[in-house]
């Protein structure tokens, strides 16, 4: 069954929108013209409601708006093509270091238009087999780097990530600083907190690699299925040598010896995997990140923790409510207490979501404290249990023997 053209109107507006900052003048011009009409539309809709002479202006009016509506669909289905031709005619050649559920994980949808190369410590040989991708061991991976990777993925564990490095530096450096800047891979971390392994890459990486940091907010289970409206949050960290948040046009210095075309082009590439897998596109910085995740994902994980150790169990009689809080629990246990860990010590702001938990808490109780001493129907200690011993006395006292 087609989509509705309205649907597809808005698509073309959401995938642009994300991704504002890479369109083409063309592009931006669809933009402006698809925002132009629908800003248009409900006026036109609501002029023909009023009926009169307007109506046969209306009608012209709505008519030349779906003509051009049914162009804008046709033109974003031609740049999506196009996009998808470059794509394949130039594919970037993957190392997934860390192939482990995660790393399986996006190495499927990487597959799909690129070359992939598996490397792990543990032998999964035969899982790389089976998916269609080359297999190397992690102590072989300046055989990797000897064939010539365009992207480096780190998909580590959080605690595991700057020994993982340290391990990856050795061929890296081999490079040598008198070969091309285009001969140093991209180097892109994928893990839960961001100003950690900025940190840990800009310190320990040659100058000439590329860093970009990610963070897919989804993984093997909510995108089991499906990747589209998932968050990617992403931070173009340092590019032809130039560190964010520096000014986009100090890419274009000749005097750095850096091709800014090619780190630009390849990231570009890079970050268009998860555009075609309809992933909501948002670039943020490190730091405003973790700020954020400390507020919604690390607090995800200390209530459905903190829950986790009361030992709830479903019952006969369990509210929506109750499913979501045992759904809640089920999902964050799940991940290793390790993942909870790393989240807590390598985002500097967990601790202050602990305290305001704590405070939070205190004021609640504190709450119900104070009604329960301004309630006149608890004489002692039950609310209305308390009341209904009180009238039992008096009824014992009152009645004859």
């Amino acid at each position: 069954r087609m989509l509705p053209p309205r649907f597809l109107l808005l698509l073309l507006l959401c995938f642009l929108s994300c991704r504002s900052f890479t369109i083409s003048p063309p592009s931006r011009l669809v933009l402006n013209k698809a925002l132009s009409i629908e800003k248009c539309k409900p006026r036109v809709l609501r002029a023909a409601g009023r009926g009169g002479e307007e109506d046969v202006d209306s009608d012209v009016v709505l008519t030349n708006l779906k003509t051009e509506e049914a162009k804008l669909m046709s033109l974003l289905t031609s740049v999506r093509s196009k996009k998808l031709a470059a794509l394949r005619s130039k594919p970037l050649r993957i190392a997934v270091v860390g192939f482990g559920r995660f790393g399986q994980f996006i190495a499927k949808s990487f597959a799909k238009t690129s070359t992939v190369i598996a490397v792990s410590r543990s032998d999964y040989s035969k899982v790389a087999e089976e998916m269609g991708v080359e297999y190397y061991s992690l102590k072989d991976f300046d055989k990797v780097i000897a064939t010539g990777v365009d992207v480096v993925v780190l998909s580590t564990s959080i605690l595991s990530f700057s020994s993982l490095l340290s391990t990856l530096l050795p061929p890296l450096l081999s490079i040598g600083g008198t070969q091309p800047s285009t001969t140093y891979p991209l180097i892109v971390d994928v893990l839960s907190v961001k100003s950690h392994p900025r940190r840990v890459m800009l310190d320990s990486l040659p100058p000439h690699c590329d860093v970009l940091c990610t963070h897919p907010m989804f993984g093997p289970e909510s995108g089991k299925t499906s990747w589209s409206n998932l968050n990617f949050v992403f931070e173009k960290t340092r590019l032809a040598g130039v560190t964010y948040p520096n000014p986009q046009s100090t890419l274009n210095d000749p005097s750095s010896g850096m091709d800014a075309a090619f780190s630009i082009d390849r990231v570009e590439r890079f970050l268009s995997l998860f555009e075609e897998e309809g992933c909501n596109m948002v670039e943020l910085s490190c730091e405003e990140h973790d700020k954020a995740a400390a507020n919604s994902q690390f607090i995800t994980h200390l209530v459905g923790r903190i829950l986790g150790r009361q030992g709830l169990k479903p019952t006969p009689i369990d509210t929506k409510g109750f499913e979501s809080v045992l759904q809640l629990i089920g999902s964050t246990n799940s991940d290793s207490f390790d993942l909870f860990y790393g989240l807590y010590k390598y985002n500097g702001n967990s601790m202050d979501t602990i305290l305001k938990m704590k405070q939070a808490m205190e004021e609640v109780e504190a709450g119900l404290k104070v009604m329960e001493r301004q309630d006149i129907n608890a004489p002692g200690f039950g609310g209305d249990a308390g009341l209904l011993g009180f009238q039992r006395k008096s009824w014992k006292k009152d009645t004859p023997l």
